[in-house]
């Protein structure tokens, strides 16, 4: 008992070394602040136990000067410890834990969700690659018109190129039927007038002709 309370004043006397310092009061039991380091009237409140002290002055007559909530005053050092008390520690365990717990659940539920969303995926990506399919089909069967199409398209050129020479073709021979016939017609007009003239002038010359053989 001796030795362990030696060991708590030195463990308070080197903790004084920092700017500010902390220590608990045990869990063994409630201890009293006092306004001196001396047993009397003089308690300025009560520390519950684990309640978190800042040390002010550390004694080596078993006393430590504590600051508590705006009260400053004196406690035994022995009741005074660097580390909280199991109590607190378990409390603190216990809030951890039910923090973890919550945690679980909460992640637990959001594993749920996102096992739904990825089979609701799962689903989606097999109508997706079903239309592929299909429009990887139907983009065959578009290209596949597209190039009859452009045959077609060829062949209609083709025909348009060779319809176009028909056409000049016949509007030549159009042109030359006309001429041929022009020409026909002027012959034959040219031919009239000549057997006209002739048949006049026969008409005209044949009988004085033949009254001057009579004389």
């Amino acid at each position: 008992m001796i030795f362990k309370y030696f060991l708590i004043q030195l463990l308070l006397l080197s903790s004084l070394a920092s700017a500010q310092s902390f220590v608990y009061i045990t869990d063994e039991v409630d201890i009293p602040m006092r306004a001196e380091k001396t047993f009397g009237d003089n308690i300025v409140r009560s520390l519950v136990s684990g309640s978190k002290l800042s040390i002010l002055q550390a004694t080596e007559d078993g006393w430590t000067q504590v600051k508590f909530e705006g009260s400053t005053g004196w406690v035994i050092s022995r009741y005074l410890s660097n580390n909280p008390p199991a109590r607190v520690q378990l409390e603190k365990l216990k809030q951890t834990y039910s923090a973890n717990k919550l945690l679980i659940t909460r992640l637990a539920k959001r594993k749920t969700e996102l096992e739904t969303e990825v089979q609701a995926l799962k689903v989606k990506n097999t109508k997706l690659s079903v239309q592929t399919g299909k429009s990887n089909a139907e983009k065959e069967h578009i290209e596949q018109v597209y190039k009859d199409a452009l045959k077609l398209e060829h062949s209609n050129e083709k025909l348009i190129t060779s319809n176009l020479q028909l056409k000049t073709e016949i509007s030549l021979l159009k042109n030359n039927n006309t001429a041929s016939e022009e020409s026909s017609s002027r012959n034959w007009f040219v031919t009239g007038s000549f057997v006209l003239f002739f048949g006049i002038l026969i008409g005209f010359i044949f009988p004085k002709f033949v009254n001057r053989r009579r004389y």
